[in-house]
């Protein structure tokens, strides 16, 4: 366990901010980034949005809601998802990021993408944010290509292989097992010149229900005080499992753990029920 606490992260630390293609995003309130999944076998909202009309629907009831960033994704990585080439990744995103950036110009744009021919390609396109589950390990080009947009980059706590990233983990110390990945991958993301940073201890992905709900209770110690933290936790199983219900079925548990993350210092909400999510923030900036 880590002991030295007045090192990490709290809620009256320094604000954050990132650099979106030289907008500079004042993160002093918690932010809502709700999911735009245009793929055909995402696990709760599959097929839903996965063309240009039904996308851009979408993005402006999650924007009405109260979402500020729109998360862009088009391949499934719940278990047992079809791979996807980033070829076919970039077919199915098509034009729906330049459209959404024509119709609601100043929404900020995060493209879910582990390749980077993606991240190049959403870049050409207009996105404002990558967010790369892989940690850059999925593909070897992708940190260079990140470096090379200058937008900010999420870093998600995973497993070192796509074909291991849902594998369960026996964790000594969950918290301190993130921050020893975060810190290497930092190391290594500030040596290509990647700046803007946004820390996910990436909730889903090769961990028990026991340590996930240990990191919500931890989420304050994780990141070093440095940098943002994004938390997702929208519809996941540590959440609807144990409790017997489906993951359409869970919102007062998740708000909870949404307040509790907030309490500790999160500062990005990646959510598909925007409405939901947009009342705990509010109820959260009234009591802080």
């Amino acid at each position: 366990m880590l002991h030295n606490k007045s090192s990490f992260f709290s809620p009256d630390s320094p604000v954050h901010s990132i650099n979106c293609n030289g907008r500079l995003i004042e993160l002093d309130t918690p932010k809502i980034m709700g999911i735009l999944n245009i793929t055909p076998d995402s696990f709760s909202d599959g097929g839903k949005f996965n063309n240009e009309k039904s996308a851009l629907l979408h993005t402006e009831k999650l924007l009405n809601e109260g979402a500020e960033i729109i998360d862009i994704g088009a391949q499934s990585t719940r278990p047992h998802a079809e791979f996807l080439s980033d070829k076919e990744e970039m077919r199915r995103i098509g034009k729906i990021i330049s459209e959404i950036k024509r119709n609601f110009p100043e929404t900020l744009l995060s493209l879910d993408t582990f390749y980077a021919e993606t991240v190049q390609f959403g870049y050409d396109e207009g996105i404002d944010i990558i967010n790369d589950i892989s940690g850059g390990q999925y593909d070897e080009n992708m940190l260079n290509a990140v470096a090379e947009t200058r937008l900010p980059y999420i870093l998600m706590h995973i497993n070192s292989t796509y074909e291991s990233m849902h594998e369960k983990i026996n964790f000594t110390d969950i918290t301190l097992s993130i921050n020893q990945y975060f810190s290497k991958k930092i190391q290594e993301l500030r040596k290509k010149g990647i700046k803007d940073i946004i820390l996910d201890p990436g909730f889903g992905f090769g961990k028990t229900v026991e340590d996930q709900m240990k990191m919500i209770d931890e989420i304050r110690f994780l990141g070093f005080g440095q940098y943002p933290l994004l938390i997702g936790i929208s519809r996941k199983s540590f959440i609807y499992k144990p409790l017997g219900k489906s993951p359409l079925d869970i919102n007062p548990e998740t708000q909870k753990l949404h307040l509790k993350v907030l309490q500790q210092g999160a500062k990005i909400l990646r959510v598909h029920d925007v409405a939901e999510a947009k009342k705990t923030v509010d109820e959260f900036l009234i009591n802080r």
